[in-house]
Parts: structure tokens; sequence; C-alpha cells
């Protein structure tokens, strides 16, 4: 039993440095701007494994070069520095990134929403947008922070404001999204959850979140689809509750942030066909309001190359789509017009 262990984790070591073999000479500098939090952690350990990234750089107000000297120590190439807020700490985190992710804020408790969070998280992404503004106006932001939905609004006004927005490269990770639909319907239909991938489109909050089930070729009825629509939309409600006010969705976010930046850095890497959802500037639904909306996405050098369309729907899911848009539109707002009476 120990041997097949030991050839099958030989085997997929083997197999995991020839995939990245290639990308090696184009490896990337990655800041993580919440690094030592619930989501944060695991997420720079994760990207600490990721042979694509050359440069790991991480900040958070407290803790950062802790947490950097710790995952330094793993035997993968890639350097890590942590930053704190003395002196250019942040400076010094983000000049040269190419790819930022943005977990920090505070976590999510019982019985409160994404929205719940927005006045404290607001601040913390507008001016932790403004510092990326400066430093590096050119790196793809994924934002993590909630509310999505939200905050992704706030960055761009941020990024207006300082005359370097490219819409190209500002992503909402709604990534979790998918990997909940996927890992929902595995359970219903008794299949390999890692070869489901379902679309999910709209948004990242409640029933923003549209998952297109018929576009994986399966339908649910009554009472089992409206249980599998709400878990889909709710799942985060479901871990906040399971850790009783004590975290939120934080080793399955960071799964997911790490997910999509991997398809970012595949991209940016020369690989072709890199197609992930994601909550972008998107013409889709601008005419109802909706600047912003998350669909399938090819990824390429430069950020978004074609945003898919939403595609045929059952009457079921346009009804989830028009309720979508209504709640998308404010939410969408409200970020917007933060940052104009607070910039």
């Amino acid at each position: 039993m120990f041997a097949a262990r030991q050839v099958s984790r030989s085997a997929f070591g083997l197999a995991q440095r020839r995939a990245f073999s290639a990308s090696a000479s184009n490896a990337t500098k990655v800041a993580v701007l919440g690094s030592t939090g619930g989501i944060g952690q695991p997420l720079s350990l994760l990207l600490k494994l990721n042979p694509r990234v050359s440069e790991l750089a991480l900040y958070d107000i407290v803790g950062a070069p802790g947490v950097a000297a710790d995952i330094s120590h793993i035997n993968t190439k890639s350097n890590v520095k942590g930053y704190s807020p003395d002196g250019d700490g942040l400076k010094g985190c983000l000049s040269g990134a190419e790819i930022v992710l943005v977990p920090a804020g505070v976590p999510r408790k019982p019985g409160m929403t994404r929205d719940d969070l927005f006045n404290t998280n607001a601040s913390i992404v507008r001016d932790l947008a403004k510092a990326a503004a400066e430093h590096c106006p050119d790196a793809a932001m994924l934002i993590i922070s909630n509310p999505v939905n939200s905050t992704v609004a706030i960055t761009r006004e941020v990024f207006k404001n300082k005359g370097v927005y490219n819409p190209k490269k500002l992503f909402g990770v709604t990534t979790l999204d998918v990997v909940r639909a996927s890992r929902f319907i595995s359970q219903h239909k008794n299949t390999d959850p890692a070869n489901e991938n379902i679309v999910v489109v709209g948004g990242h909050s409640g029933q923003t979140i549209v998952p297109l089930l018929s576009q994986s070729g399966y339908s649910l009825e009554g009472k089992d689809l409206d249980d599998y629509v709400y878990r889909v939309q709710f799942g985060g409600d479901e871990v906040v509750k399971a850790k009783d006010g004590k975290g939120s969705a934080t080793l399955s976010m960071a799964m997911a942030g790490a997910r999509f930046a991997e398809s970012l850095l595949k991209a940016a890497q020369g690989q072709k066909g890199v197609i992930e959802p994601t909550y972008v500037d998107s013409p889709l639904f601008k005419d109802q309001g909706c600047d912003f909306f998350a669909s399938n996405v090819t990824l390429g050098p430069n950020g978004v190359e074609e945003i898919h369309p939403v595609g045929k729907l059952t009457d079921h899911e346009q009804g989830l789509l028009d309720k979508c848009l209504v709640d998308l539109k404010g939410n969408i707002e409200k970020g917007t017009n933060w940052v104009k009476e607070n910039p």
C-alpha cells in the first residue's frame, strides 16, 4: 500500500513538473494584499506551490513578514517576502507585481450578508486600490474582498480617478460559485465533481448567483431544483453557520482564488483557450445598468480576451437572471456612488 502511494505521488510530481517546466522562465511576481487572514494564508500557501510564480509578495497590516518567513521554507523556487505598513512597505509589495490578489477585509459572521460588510471593506479596498493604481497600474487586479459585486466597482472608480483604468485587467473572483455548483450537482447525480464544470453567471452574492444547469446537460425539478439553487446561492451561509461565528468560507475561497490566478498565469504565459468564469466589465447587460457581470471569459496575455454570452436559458433560469440583474444593478451603483462620496 505504501509503495503504491509512493509511486502515485512520484508520478504526480513528475507530471506537475512537466506541466510547468515550460513556464518557469516566464514566471511572475504576484502580490497578496491581506495575506495573514483566513483566506490570505492558505491562498499564499497555494501560490507558493505554483511554479509559475517567481516572486510572492505578501502584505498585511500585521504579521505578513511572519507568514512569508513560514512559507518561504517550502521547497519551491519562488522567493517570498512579507511587507508591513511601515515606511514604503505597500509600495515595495506592489512595485513590479503583474498580478495582485485582494482578499483583505473582515469576514462574515452569522446573520450577516455580504452587503453588511460593505462599510468596513469598502474603505479597505479603496485604499489598497489607490496604492495599486500608483505602484502597479498595469497589474491584473483580482478582487476577492466581499461584497465583490460592489468592491470591483469601487476599484474601477479608483483606477478611473487615477487615469489608469483598464477594463481588461480588473476581475472579481467568482470561481467559488462554480466550484460549489459543480460539487453540489455531483452529490445529486453521484458523479465525480472533478469532471463537473457548471456554468454560473451574474454576480457573487445571494440571488445574483445564477447556476445554469441546462448548459451542462442537467435538469432538476421541483424541490430538488429549488434546494440546489439555494445552496449554490447561499453556500457561504452554510459555512458561516458550521463555523459557529468563528469564520466564513476561507479555505474553499483560497482554493478558488488560486485556481483563477493559475488560469490567468497560464494565459499570460501564452497558453491558448483558457476560459474561466469571472466578474468583469462586461457589455452583456450594460443596457440594464449592470456595468459588471460574471460569465465565462477567455483569458489572454492582456487579461480579458473574449466575454462569452450567457447563451440559451430555460424559463426557470431566465427568471433567476431577471432577479439577479435587479440586485446586481443596485450593488454596482452602491460601490460607484460610495467612491464619489468617499474619494
